[in-house]
């Protein structure tokens, strides 16, 4: 780092080493909750690649998981988790919906109306989380039920495979997942939570998606 200033050199490493520190204790808070994680891939800011995976071109720099096989991965084990972050602690965070919780993934401007509507209606939001200019809520899951006649479609579920546009309303539910706080974006920011995650149960989607349609609208 020719040119660097020795002060600059060290307290960049300084704020890895915090964003790394908090990434772990992140990821056993979540486990904590119950929630499971898998290390997700991170972007880059140097070189000429934008994300750490080997894949050309990445559609989406650093808010995936490293593994295909990460459905099975997932898990709340505080020791695996351990080990994965050691070996790789930049690594973002990702965690599965359609276990605990689903996640309703909204544009920036629509989701913090519905935030403001929610709080002047006193209505308990639960988690909600912001990635960029993306807003994300929560909710309890539908689930995976073992009887595929127990399952109902929706139009707004979105899973990973997706790769269209989908600039409004998304479903996280089974078979996707999302980035989790304080993951890094890549503007080289952080997503950061609206309102934390607590024990308390989670919200019932359809009241959620009430807000969400009005604000959206």
């Amino acid at each position: 780092m020719v040119g660097v200033p020795l002060a600059a050199r060290r307290a960049k490493r300084r704020s890895r080493a915090h964003g790394k520190a908090r990434s772990i204790t992140s990821v056993l808070d979540y486990a904590a909750l119950g929630w499971a994680a898998v290390p997700g891939a991170h972007p880059l800011r140097e070189g000429r690649r934008a994300c750490s995976c080997d894949r050309v071109g990445c559609p989406d720099p650093g808010a995936h998981p490293v593994s295909p096989a990460w459905r099975m991965m997932a898990t709340t084990d505080t020791a695996q988790l351990q080990r994965w972050w050691d070996q790789t602690p930049e690594a973002n965070i990702i965690l599965p919906t359609g276990r605990v919780f689903d996640v309703f993934d909204v544009p920036a401007a629509g989701g913090h109306t519905a935030l403001s509507a929610m709080d002047a209606s006193g209505f308990d939001t639960g988690p909600v989380a912001v990635n960029g200019d993306r807003v994300l809520f929560f909710v309890a899951t539908r689930g995976a039920p073992e009887d595929e006649d127990e399952w109902w479609s929706c139009h707004l579920d979105y899973a990973p495979e997706t790769i269209e546009d989908t600039p409004g309303l998304r479903w996280h539910c089974r078979d996707s997942y999302v980035l989790a706080p304080p993951s890094t974006l890549p503007d080289g920011t952080t997503s950061r939570w609206l309102r934390p995650p607590t024990p308390h149960p989670l919200p019932d989607p359809l009241h959620v998606l009430d807000h969400l349609a009005d604000a959206i609208d």
